[in-house]
């Protein structure tokens, strides 16, 4: 599967694995509403397993589930070999390719494709970058890591950007960069974990620091509330620190502002579902910028 994307941050999708199950961490929370898993379980014939035919995600009580089955889908795996143009590519929107129930062989075969493609950039997100960091360490990187492969780490709030930032910070990338999406809490992005790591303007081991966050609020059924003071905070730390920055959406519950002609209400008043319209955020908020890539991959 290879289609444009409505993602503002992106070009295409390409999701040459299927399947998924809740990451560590993120159950109750970037997890609990994942609108991947709601796709997969409407059990239509092209959300299934082409090899048996199973669906990849159910509707349980508590909502739509993965099963936990993760596949590679062959017919998917070369799409990009054949778009000529350069594109923005997500690379797994559906799934992740870190997933612990893909082989590392299956994961060299998406790393092929990265690499015969450099007119393409290739943009990859994971809540499980302590497989990331593993799978990436063991690679020769004889003359550095893939120039064209941005890699990120999804997080929600302070722990999970605690947990997840410093391993992607010591992942050989040409762009490292973070999804604040759906955005569940504040996030200082200067002080994780243990106080001594400042991802955005100090040196952490390598000397490497963040080079782009994307922030966003969470919509969809049974869409969070989402205090647009997050997204003020990140804008002005990554301001601060000369950190590319991407307002993606407002979510559908977005408060923190007033509206003149809703002045004891708090539900949203934006007509795009999503808040995904910036012609309908306050000014300060429309800030859509992406990193400078240096010539060479970062080793």
């Amino acid at each position: 599967m290879g289609v444009k994307s409505s993602i503002g941050w992106t070009d295409s999708t390409w999701n040459p694995i299927r399947g998924c199950s809740m990451a560590k961490g993120s159950e109750a929370k970037g997890c609990l509403n994942c609108y991947a898993a709601r796709l997969n379980a409407r059990n239509l014939p092209e959300m299934k397993s082409p090899t048996t035919g199973e669906p990849f995600a159910r509707i349980l009580e508590s909502g739509p589930r993965w099963t936990g089955k993760v596949e590679l889908i062959e017919k998917s795996l070369t799409l990009p070999l054949k778009w000529k143009k350069p594109k923005r590519i997500f690379v797994n929107s559906l799934s992740d390719l870190f997933h612990e129930g893909l082989t590392d062989e299956r994961i060299d075969r998406v790393f092929a494709v990265m690499a015969l493609c450099p007119q393409h950039t290739f943009q990859v997100l994971t809540k499980r970058p302590e497989r990331m960091l593993e799978y990436l360490s063991s690679v020769p990187l004889n003359s550095g890591p893939l120039p064209n492969l941005w890699l990120g780490v999804s997080c929600e709030d302070q722990d999970t950007a605690s947990a997840r930032i410093p391993l992607l910070l010591q992942t050989p990338a040409a762009v490292s960069f973070v999804s604040y999406e759906p955005a569940l809490g504040p996030v200082d992005f200067t002080r994780l974990s243990d106080g001594r790591i400042n991802s955005l303007n100090a040196v952490y081991v390598t000397g490497e620091n963040l080079d782009w966050i994307i922030v966003g609020g969470e919509s969809g059924p049974g869409a969070r509330p989402f205090d647009i003071q997050w997204a003020r905070s990140t804008i002005a730390q990554c301001k601060a620190a000369g950190v590319a920055c991407f307002v993606k959406q407002l979510g559908a519950k977005p408060f923190g502002w007033k509206f003149p002609h809703l002045p004891d209400s708090d539900i949203s008043p934006l007509k795009d579902r999503k808040g995904g319209d910036p012609l309908e955020w306050p000014e300060e908020l429309r800030v859509q910028e992406f990193p400078e890539v240096a010539s060479a991959a970062r080793v």
